[in-house]
């Protein structure tokens, strides 16, 4: 028998902690959920206040078996799963088939996975938190009904196997909605007039930019207006009017919550949400480092809270102090944004001493780059601001206001390690300005007009997205990487250089939903859904009422939903293609692997075929045309229309481009080098 039974969710969780705990004790793995609702069915009773029929999870009966059978030798079981919704739930699951009592004290939780935390939460143990369980509850009983009952909708009306959810649905209409007004964009016309001027003595050039006129702010739109100007400054003197000089000061960004760790992976790193989080969750349950064996490296890793503990402040300060100087340190706290739980720290290491290049032999080349990134902001944050010497110029030619801005760095604080990045290309317009004094007289040397178009915004990027879908309050730190993933996954959207685009499929799957369900898919809705989880988990709501003003009004508008589509037929979009047996022009639908035709005139004419894309590279090896196809994880090829009746050309690379590609790393997954002769490379692409 041993003394104590610790259950956590992972074997490398598992693995981490026991080097931390004495004495006669067992720790095992419940690998995630041992519980869940039925996939055959809906799995929630209506009648019985919306109780959720929870099944043991099919595959675990082993497991489980061996989990009581661990229980039932141990003197005293701790469950110690994830510090969060989630966790709270597995740990409540846990009790229930291993017939623990709720209102025992078995539940132990760390924000980090070090030797003191570890002792510290063993040592005192709480109740498990029924607020925290019913909140995880609630969640997944909405989703159920949102999956359970609209998926069907598009069954019916598009194709089988869609599914709609809650957040997905939302982020999805986002992406939609962007793509939609970068249709309907006009580009309008704009002059910028650059003018290069100099000091007389010594000679030193600078830029400044058009302003306006006689200290107003003017736009110029046309290249008439342009010509204007430039008449009306044909004998002009160039004249410094004003010189305004200041200080400035940037301050660091606050340490990583999960969204601005995946924000800042996606630029920096180009992680993908589901690959930062991966790759966190190794760093977190533990790596082993020389001399301090099996460690978790970082806190963890779902949290919207900036918080940091004091004894991190600590450390922080004697790291900076001794590596940079004592003008380096800032002791800075952080608000936490209005919605936080604040239930955790924020992302940081746990030993500050544990410096990336320290330690980089002992972690992958992914698990470095993320630690470095969460280290140095961490340590950024408590650090002094950047200071700037800022000048900015007026010269006056005629009645005409030209202006130049300048800064020089003074000192460089923070930024010496960390400055955060951005999602797209910022403008600088801060140019070398040299020593001047008012009424100084300067030398034109060129005058430089500009025609630009105002431009769309910005498609999504995995960044950008998760950064809106938190701004407007939906999903919290553990929905943003699933709900990506699954969008990607169920083709609505698709990433091109990192772009995040809506495919066809999406745009119809969210066309029905938005049309047919506009008060539960809307972003107001789901916010507001999201902050009545957050009461529950605060004890301030009994989670079956939010079920129950969610579902009485969501009941009726399904059933008028099925009854008025029951007798509409869904527009699909026409092709230029003519069905070869009726000479109706076939339609595109969907299908178990994507987008085909199909004839409309189904069930009396079943003619379907593929869609063929080509390009006009003509074959390598035949002169024939090339088809893109993709493989099922939907990743592009190159074959030959001939291949294989009398030519084998098949290729991962665009014909053309095969002489430009260095390595075969860059071009395929497989770590076989690619083989030299095409006709080979059929083994190599899984259709």
């Amino acid at each position: 028998m041993v003394d104590k039974l610790i259950i956590v969710e992972s074997p490398a969780k598992a693995n981490t902690i026991k080097k931390f705990l004495g004495g006669k004790v067992k720790v095992v793995a419940s690998m995630g959920h041992i519980r869940d609702l039925p996939k055959s069915k809906f799995g929630v009773n209506i009648e019985k206040n919306f109780e959720p029929e929870y099944i043991n999870i099919r595959g675990k009966a082993s497991l489980i078996n061996s989990l009581k059978k661990d229980a039932k030798d141990a003197k005293k079981v701790f469950l110690a799963t994830d510090p969060d919704r989630e966790g709270e739930a597995i740990a409540w699951h846990l009790s229930n088939i291993l017939g623990i009592n709720n209102q025992e004290n078995c539940r132990v939780t760390f924000n980090e996975i070090t030797k003191q935390a570890v002792q510290n939460a063993i040592q005192n143990p709480r109740e498990i938190n029924m607020d925290l369980t019913d909140a995880q509850q609630a969640r997944r009983i909405l989703d159920r009904f949102v999956g359970y009952k609209v998926s069907p909708v598009l069954w019916k009306k598009v194709k089988k196997g869609l599914s709609a959810g809650r957040v997905q649905s939302i982020a999805v209409k986002l992406i939609v909605d962007r793509e939609e007004e970068i249709e309907k964009f006009i580009p309008e016309e704009y002059w910028n007039i650059y003018l290069m001027v100099s000091k007389i003595k010594p000679k030193k050039e600078f830029q400044a930019k058009f302003y306006g006129k006689d200290g107003k702010k003017v736009e110029i739109h046309t290249k008439e207006e342009v010509d204007v100007i430039l008449k009306n400054l044909e004998n002009a003197k160039y004249i410094v009017s004003d010189i305004k000089k200041s200080e400035k000061k940037r301050t660091p960004a606050p340490p990583f919550i999960t969204s601005t760790m995946q924000q800042e992976a996606s630029r920096k790193l180009g992680f993908s949400l589901k690959k930062t989080m991966a790759v966190a969750q190794g760093l977190y349950e533990g790596k082993s480092i020389p001399e301090k064996g099996m460690v978790g490296l970082i806190t963890y890793m779902r949290t919207d809270s900036t918080r940091i503990s004091e004894e991190a402040r600590t450390n922080a300060k004697a790291h900076i102090e001794s590596q940079y100087g004592k003008e380096y340190y800032e002791n800075r706290y952080y608000k936490a944004k209005k919605d936080s739980q604040d239930a955790h720290e924020a992302i940081r290491p746990t030993y500050v001493e544990l410096e990336p290049e320290k330690i980089k032999n002992s972690l992958t080349s992914d698990e470095y780059k993320l630690y470095k990134l969460i280290y140095n902001r961490f340590i950024a944050s408590q650090m002094s601001a950047a200071v700037f010497d800022t000048v900015a110029v007026t010269i006056k030619a005629n009645d005409y206001d030209f202006k130049a801005n300048g800064q020089t760095l003074k000192f460089k604080g923070f930024m010496t390690l960390y400055i955060e990045g951005t999602d797209f290309e910022e403008d600088d317009e801060n140019t070398k300005v040299p020593e001047l004094e008012v009424k100084e007289e300067l030398i034109k040397e060129k005058i430089d007009p500009k025609q630009s178009f105002t431009e769309p915004p910005p498609r999504y990027t995995e960044a950008s997205l998760v950064k809106e879908l938190e701004e407007k309050g939906i999903g919290r730190p553990s929905t943003y990487a699933p709900t990506i993933t699954t969008i990607l996954a169920r083709g609505y959207i698709e990433k091109v250089q990192k772009q995040l685009i809506p495919m066809e499929l999406g745009k119809v799957v969210n066309k029905l939903l938005i049309e047919n369900f506009p008060d539960v898919f809307n972003e107001e809705f789901t916010a507001e859904m999201e902050n009545k989880l957050d009461e529950v988990a605060e004890g301030n709501i009994d989670w079956h009422k939010v079920i129950e003003e969610f579902y009485n009004p969501f009941k009726i508008v399904l059933e008028k939903v099925e009854k008025e589509l029951e007798h509409v037929k869904l527009e699909y979009e026409v092709s230029d293609v003519p069905c070869e047996k009726c000479g109706k022009m076939m339609v595109f639908k969907y299908g178990r692997y994507g987008k085909f035709l199909a004839c409309p005139g189904y069930p009396e004419c079943k003619n379907a075929k593929p869609i063929i894309e080509t390009i006009t590279e003509p074959c390598p090896k035949c002169g024939a045309t090339v088809q893109i196809r993709k493989t099922k994880k939907n990743r592009k090829y190159y074959i030959c229309e001939n291949n294989p009746k009398s030519c084998d050309y098949i290729s991962w690379n665009k014909p053309g481009d095969e002489k430009k590609a260095k390595s075969p790393k860059k071009t395929t997954k497989t770590t076989k080098k690619q083989p030299k002769k095409s006709s080979k490379m059929s083994k190599k692409i899984k259709i």
